[in-house]
C-alpha cells in the first residue's frame, strides 16, 4: 500500500480490511450510539418489517467501511467529505455473524488542490451492501 502524498496513481488500491461482526457487536455500538432499534438485535421484530434477520446499524457498517482509509492516512481529519448509500442490509447471523469486506482504491486525483476521492467496495461475501461509497481526502 502507498503513503497518502506519495506517487498515487488512478486505480491504486490504498486499503483493504474484512472486519467481523457479532450481534455482541451491534448490542456494544448500540450502547454507543444510543440507537435501540430492536431489528438490529431481536430476530422477530426484523422480520415483522420484512428483513430476513438483524441488521447490522447503518452507521456502524458505514463506520467501519471508511476505518481503513483514515488508518492509511493517519489522521480522521483529512477526511473532507464521505458519502455512501446503502444497498443491502447486513444481516448478523446469530452463531457466526458476518464478515465485512472492504477495498479502497484511488478513483480520482487532484493533485494541485492536494486531494483525492477514494473509492470503497463494501461487501459480505459477493454482495455489495454500500453504493457509491466515496471519500475525498486531504493528501498533504
Amino acid at each position: 500500500m502507498r503513503a497518502p502524498g506519495s506517487d498515487l496513481s488512478v486505480g491504486d488500491i490504498i486499503a483493504e480490511d474484512s472486519v467481523p461482526l457479532t450481534r455482541d457487536a451491534l448490542v456494544r455500538y448500540a450502547g454507543a450510539s444510543g440507537d435501540f432499534n430492536p431489528i438490529h438485535y431481536r430476530d422477530d421484530v426484523a422480520k415483522t418489517v420484512g428483513l430476513p434477520g438483524v441488521i447490522a446499524h447503518g452507521m456502524l457498517t458505514m463506520g467501519l467501511a471508511v476505518q481503513p482509509v483514515v488508518d492509511w492516512l493517519g489522521d480522521p481529519a483529512r477526511i473532507l467529505d464521505y458519502r455512501v448509500r446503502f444497498t443491502r442490509p447486513v444481516v448478523v447471523d446469530p452463531e457466526i455473524g458476518v464478515v465485512v469486506s472492504v477495498l479502497a482504491k484511488v478513483a480520482v486525483l487532484d493533485e494541485e488542490a492536494g486531494e483525492a476521492r477514494i473509492d470503497l467496495t463494501v461487501k459480505v461475501g459477493e454482495e455489495t451492501v454500500l453504493g457509491k461509497a466515496q471519500v475525498r481526502v486531504r493528501l498533504d
